[in-house]
């Protein structure tokens, strides 16, 4: 017997495969846009120009200054610009900073978002915005910040460096694992974070392999996409939090840092979600689920210690009160020990225990 369950759907327009950033005027036009602001970060300010350049006279301006966890004060400058420039909608072209960035400035202002994303980050897909500000990270979820139209390409991807590659693709891997045991679940959606993680798993030993294999590129963009999805549509639980957390309090790398929490944070939940464990081990072909996230880790590259990350021995104890002040729901239990033990274990890179 099915379970009773409620599904929101996606409102995005999505178009995925290779060379579809040629569609962007078209998308752009179809949207109603006439006066729009490309965003990237200063890495990707050449990227920027090329979607400018098939924007044509639809592009009025580039804002280059994206930067990691949305810090607010980039967004004032962000906002400026865009009311100087009197836009009608933003491209943002990128990773989860630009995405957000894009985000950001549509809280504030009446306007529409094109997304091109460039890797795995999933933030795309959703409607949540995570900002930082001196007191640390904040998350919002307004449907009005999913936006309006997706292009992916495989293409804008295949020069993704590796290691990015990794920590983005587990990145996305985390948003489909902590949909298969969110309060709001649903056969929809676990359906989509099963295939996500099956995707993803397959795509990233082909990468390592690999960087520009097409099949592997596209495998891990489809991934991303689903798991994207999955998290747009339901809660995250304490996996996000821990990340969220130690990202917004001690500027750590957003995919990096989801990328060693998440075998720490899937054993913690283990004992209470049989079922979704069984889930992830058939995805990773593995017998244990949160062994085998860290081994996959460990074999394309990853890290798997929050200290190479830049994390201090003495700031765990700080993290873990943070987390715990006003903790996302969770299947089990949380204690201050257990959370600080998990904390401590990712600190050091052991195994997930």
């Amino acid at each position: 017997m099915i379970a009773p369950f409620s599904y929101n759907g996606t409102s995005s327009r999505v178009i995925f495969g290779s060379g579809t950033l040629s569609t962007l005027r078209a998308e752009a036009a179809a949207m109603g846009l006439g006066r729009v602001l490309v965003l990237s970060t200063p890495h990707q300010v050449d990227l920027a120009e090329r979607a400018s350049a098939i924007l044509g006279d639809l592009a009025v301006g580039i804002f280059s200054g994206a930067r990691m966890h949305t810090p607010v004060s980039v967004t004032d400058e962000a906002q400026a610009m865009a009311l100087q420039l009197r836009i009608d909608g933003v491209v943002s072209v990128g990773g989860g900073s630009t995405v957000g960035l894009g985000k950001a400035i549509v809280a504030r202002m009446d306007i529409e978002h094109l997304a091109v994303p460039t890797t795995y980050a999933g933030s795309e897909m959703t409607p949540i915005l995570g900002e930082t500000a001196q007191d640390g990270k904040v998350t919002v979820r307004d449907e009005k910040l999913r936006p309006g139209t997706v292009i992916y390409d495989v293409d804008l991807t295949r020069g993704l460096p590796l290691p990015m590659s990794v920590t983005s693709g587990i990145n996305a891997a985390a948003h489909a694992v902590e949909a298969l045991y969110a309060k709001d679940r649903n056969p929809l959606t676990t359906l989509m974070a099963a295939e996500a993680l099956k995707s993803i798993a397959a795509a990233l030993p082909g990468l390592r392999s690999d960087p520009t294999d097409r099949q592997a590129r596209s495998g891990a963009l489809y991934g991303a996409w689903l798991a994207g999805a999955c998290l747009g549509a339901v809660s995250m639980s304490l996996h996000h939090k821990l990340c969220h957390t130690l990202g917004g309090m001690f500027d750590l790398p957003h995919a990096e840092t989801h990328t060693v929490v998440l075998p720490h944070a899937v054993k913690f939940i283990a004992p209470a979600e049989p079922k979704a464990m069984r889930t992830i081990e058939a995805a990773l072909d593995c017998n244990d689920a949160a062994q085998g996230l860290f081994d996959l880790i460990g074999a394309v590259g990853g890290p798997r210690s929050l200290r190479e990350l830049g994390l201090r021995e003495d700031q765990l104890d700080l993290a873990t009160d943070r987390a715990l002040e006003n903790p996302y729901w969770t299947p089990v239990l949380l204690e201050r020990a257990s959370v600080r033990t998990l904390l401590d274990r990712a600190y050091r890179g052991a195994p997930p225990a």
